[in-house]
Order: structure tokens, then C-alpha cells, then sequence
């Protein structure tokens, strides 16, 4: 970290202390090293190091920060990895002002340094010495992905316990299911393209979807009978991921009826889903994601709970301008200031995508396969902007053409 850096860091952490530097810290050259290839994002050399280094790695400088809490204030994900597999104090609080590794990530603003953090086991509710948690502290600084990311996090043992027989009750999903289904539930983005690709992406395909769909339910209940803390928030994404999943084996169960009949051989369901979930209509409204949402909202069981009241103001209101998916995600993540200046994926919503069509180069999205779901209707746009900002042009000039040749014509005459 730089003296700027840290320095900046510092001032947000001291709250105004004014005793920034803490005791003479003596280090080995070895562990000095390891300091310097973080700083500089040196992470061959940084393996190299820890690959000789057989000592604890949680050593710290003379802010009492580790090379851990560094790598993730760095945003390197490779090095916070590497000493993770060090065995590293992800909850190490020997920082001066409380900083744990998952603050320095979330400052960082790099969602996957939080997730692998978090996965090792950081404590989301640890507070730094002026009581801001790390989701707090990302929020502060506008890191909302890392906010996202932090807030949405589910421990795994909330998980296991739906991959074990439980008396009389079996288990609801194989333990082959476990990780893929954890990936699952911690999504951040909750468009039903999204939903469905990851549903693809993480193999849930092959797995009892009616299972998972309980799995949600009752994780739905768990959140909202807590008794410590209840988790309206959680317990309605819950309810949102169940409610497209169920929406997803209708689409799938269609198809599998047409082609036992064989009507329809050629059909998938990923693609009948994704093309009714995008189709515009006329007033480029999309119908059918709006109406899914709206239902959706409508069958949450809870209406007692804050979340369920305020969503359903918004959605009845008539000054309500937003879409009712927007609404949901905003009950779910939060507000998002300045949303309209975040590029997104065209077909999942995913944010910061980077591929372009290639024809008009307006529309963004995450790879091919999100550009194949949303061609059939982009298609009838693409490249009329650039069309008819080229024909305006000849246009003019066929005109101007046409009054130079009358005009000759009638000195001609007139000759």
C-alpha cells in the first residue's frame, strides 16, 4: 500500500484520532519481502517467497496490518489466494483501527476478493473502531458490487444441512448439489435470464428442480423465524430465485410434452424461456417479465413484512414509473444512485459487460451466448441508426442535384 494509500485509509478509520503511527515494527527480510511483491503485484515472486516462507504468515507492519489485509486492499484476488492457502487469519484484528481483510476488500471494490474472503470464513459483521461493517465501509465509498456481493454471501452450513437425512425427513439435495447450488443463491443479479443461465451454468439442470425449489421455501421460512435477526431481504430473494426456477420446469416441461408428442423436436426451453422473458411489445414494454415479477410479489407469503408492503406501494402507485423488476432488485440490493450510467447486458442485465454487437456497436452484453438470446429481437434495430443517418445525407444531395438540373434546364429554354 502507498503512503497516499494508506494514509487515505487511515483518516477514514481514525475518525479524527490523531495518533496515526503505531509501534516500531522490526521485520525479517523475508517478511519485508513479502510486503514489497504485494505492493507491487508481484505475484510469481510472491509464490516463490511464500512457497520458502515456513513461518505463520500473519505477521504484521507497523499498522498492524497483514500481507492478507494488504493483498485485498490491493484488490489482487491471486495473492489474497495464495496466502489463504498459507492459512492466513482471514479475521485477523490486530489492525489498529479494527480493519479486518474484508474491509481492505470491500475498499478495493473487487467483488471476488470479498467472495474468496468470505468463503474462508470472514466474519460480514466484524466492525472497525468507528463501527462500520465491511459492506458499510463499500457502500461509503461506492463499491456497490462489492456491497452486493458481502450482503448476499450465505454461509455454507446453512446449506448442508438440506444434504443430510434429518430423522424421517431425507435429504433434499445430493451432496453433489451442495457447491453448485451455494454458487446459485448468493447471485447477485436476479433478472430471470440471469437466473436461468446460472441455473445452466452451475449443472441445477440435472438435479430434482421441484427439491430445489423446496430447499428455497424453507430457507425462506428459516429467514423470517429467526430469532435473533429476522432477514426480510434474504427470505424474499428466496422466494424470487423459487418463483422463476418454477417458471423455468414449466417452460421445460412444455417443451419435453411437444417433443413426446413429436410436435416440436427442434425447440429448447432455454431459449423459449429467455425469448418470452425479452420479447417487447409494441410500446417496447416487456410484458411478460413484468407480469412475472408483479405475480411474484403478489404469492410472497409474508405480506405482514416491511419489504412486502413497501414493494406493493411502489407497484400499485400511479405515479410508480419503474419496472417492477427494478423494484425487486432495488428491495433486494438497494438503491442504486446514478443507475441510468451503468452499462448492462442487453439479455440478463448483468452490469459492466464487455462485448458489443458488432453491427451498430449500442447494445452490450456478456458473451455470445447472450447476444444469440436476445438477436431475434435486436435484429429489427440493429444498425438503423447508422442506416438512416446514412441515407439522410445522399438524400439532401439528390435534391440539391435535382434543383441544379431544373435550373439549366430552364436557362436552356429560356436561351
Amino acid at each position: 500500500m502507498s503512503s497516499e494509500e494508506s494514509q487515505t485509509t487511515t483518516e477514514s478509520a481514525s475518525a479524527g484520532n490523531p495518533e496515526c503511527a503505531g509501534p516500531k515494527v522490526v521485520l525479517s527480510e523475508d517478511q519485508q519481502a513479502i510486503f514489497n511483491r504485494i505492493a507491487k503485484n508481484e505475484n510469481s515472486e510472491l509464490r516463490l517467497l511464500l512457497s520458502q516462507y515456513k513461518s505463520n504468515v500473519d505477521f504484521v507492519d507497523e499498522n498492524g496490518m497483514t500481507p492478507l489485509q494488504h493483498a485485498s486492499y490491493k484488490g489482487n484476488k491471486e495473492a489474497v489466494q495464495l496466502l489463504l492457502d498459507q492459512g492466513a487469519d482471514v479475521n485477523s484484528g490486530k489492525h489498529e483501527y479494527n480493519y479486518t481483510a474484508l474491509h481492505f476488500g470491500a475498499l478495493s471494490g473487487n467483488a471476488e476478493v470479498c467472495l474468496k474472503l468470505l468463503l474462508a470464513g470472514a466474519d460480514p459483521k466484524a466492525t472497525n473502531s468507528v463501527g462500520r461493517t465491511p459492506a458499510q465501509m463499500a457502500a461509503f465509498v461506492a463499491n456497490l458490487e462489492a456491497v452486493g456481493t458481502i450482503n448476499n454471501f450465505v454461509p455454507l452450513k446453512d446449506v448442508e444441512c438440506y444434504t443430510v437425512d434429518q430423522g424421517q425427513k431425507k435429504a433434499l439435495l445430493a451432496p453433489a448439489m451442495l457447491e453448485p447450488f451455494h454458487r446459485f443463491i448468493m447471485q447477485v443479479n436476479i433478472h430471470p435470464v440471469r437466473i436461468l443461465l446460472n441455473v445452466q451454468k452451475y449443472g441445477l439442470l440435472v438435479a430434482d428442480m421441484k427439491s430445489i425449489r423446496t430447499v428455497l421455501s424453507e430457507m425462506m421460512d428459516r429467514e423470517m423465524k429467526r430469532r435473533a435477526e429476522v432477514n426480510e431481504v434474504m427470505a424474499f430473494k428466496y422466494h424470487f430465485l423459487g418463483y422463476v426456477i418454477g417458471e423455468i420446469v414449466k417452460h421445460r416441461d412444455y417443451i419435453n410434452s411437444r417433443r413426446d408428442a413429436q410436435q416440436d423436436a427442434k425447440s429448447d426451453f432455454v431459449e423459449l424461456f429467455a425469448k418470452r422473458v425479452l420479447k417487447p411489445s409494441k410500446d417496447g414494454t416487456l410484458d411478460y417479465l413484468e407480469a412475472l415479477v408483479r405475480e411474484c410479489v403478489r404469492e410472497f407469503p409474508y405480506r405482514e413484512c416491511t419489504i412486502f408492503r413497501q414493494m406493493v406501494t411502489q407497484l400499485a402507485s400511479k405515479e410508480n414509473v419503474a419496472a417492477a423488476l427494478d423494484i425487486a432488485r432495488a428491495a433486494i440490493n438497494g438503491q442504486r444512485c446514478f443507475q441510468d450510467t451503468i452499462s448492462v447486458c442487453s439479455s440478463c442485465g448483468e452490469e459492466k459487460p464487455d462485448k458489443k454487437c458488432s453491427k451498430c456497436k449500442e447494445v452490450q452484453y456478456c458473451d455470445r451466448q447472450c447476444q444469440r438470446l436476445h438477436w431475434f429481437t435486436h435484429k429489427k434495430f440493429c444498425a438503423r441508426p447508422s442506416s438512416s443517418g446514412g441515407d439522410a445525407q445522399p438524400a439532401v444531395a439528390k435534391e440539391i442535384d435535382s434543383a441544379e438540373i431544373s435550373d439549366q434546364l430552364q436557362k436552356l429554354v429560356a436561351g
